[in-house]
């Protein structure tokens, strides 16, 4: 299976989005009831299907759109600066949705953004506040899939993360998390 480039997947994401449309909040239901047992018959069904609302959560997300006009915005602020850095923004799960790689930018800073973005949502705090957290509790940096070093932002929606933007590349991390921050403050409109 051919590998598709990051301009390509960018361009691939925006063009399903456009199809699709949506705000810049999506909201999606998850049911968190017991599946039916593979063995029963369909005709053992109950009469009534479906799932009650006590069995249902809420959460939110951004959608592909604002995840990519958040990264943007982290890309234009570092270049603006002169700095070649690796955007990445993850959803509230830390799947990452949008990852983008700046000219120049080195190969460890793609891993690195998307690592600093996944801490900054599980965390819901950025990962500069985070770091310091170490000094207690020092296996926290075992997690997989993190990073405590400074350059993720969290994204809220009623105090609650959404999402997060990682950045990695600038001279240092106080300049990824200003970029970061860029990204979220784009979507604060």
């Amino acid at each position: 299976m051919k590998k598709l480039s990051i301009r390509a997947r960018v361009l691939t994401g925006a063009a399903a989005t456009a199809v699709v449309g949506g705000s810049v909040l999506g909201v999606a239901t998850t049911a968190t009831a017991e599946p039916a047992a593979a063995s029963a018959p369909a005709a053992a069904a109950p009469a009534k299907a479906g799932v009650g609302g006590k069995d249902l959560t809420t959460t939110r997300h951004l959608t592909d759109d604002a995840a990519l006009e958040a990264a943007q915005a982290a890309m234009k602020a570092a270049e603006k600066d002169g700095q070649r850095v690796s955007v990445a923004v993850v959803d509230r799960n830390g799947n990452t949705v949008v990852t983008l790689r700046g000219d120049g930018a080195g190969p460890q800073s793609y891993e690195s953004a998307e690592r600093k973005a996944y801490t900054a949502v599980s965390w819901n705090a950025p990962t500069s506040d985070l770091v310091e957290r170490l000094d207690d509790a020092p296996t926290l940096k075992d997690i997989p899939g993190t990073l405590f070093l400074a350059g993720g932002a969290p994204v809220q929606a009623n105090d609650a993360p959404i999402a997060g933007i990682g950045v990695a590349g600038a001279p240092s991390g106080a300049q990824d998390e200003a970029y970061a921050e860029a990204g979220v403050a784009a979507l604060d409109r």
